[in-house]
């Protein structure tokens, strides 16, 4: 299953420079992820300073 972003999220952007696969991008809210090309490794996790990211 992929990582959500959740509201807590600020579009500081730190989870996009993580991400190995580059399935995080800006959304219209805040960042988004895209469930198809996620592969669950959590480094965006790790990266969100405001912790908006969950598995």
């Amino acid at each position: 299953m992929a990582h959500k972003i959740t509201d807590e999220c600020v579009s500081c952007g730190a989870c996009a420079a993580e991400c190995p696969v580059s399935a995080i991008s800006a959304g219209d809210a805040h960042y988004e992820v895209d469930e198809a090309a996620c592969i669950d490794c959590g480094a965006c996790e790790g990266a969100c300073p405001t912790g908006a990211i969950q598995a």
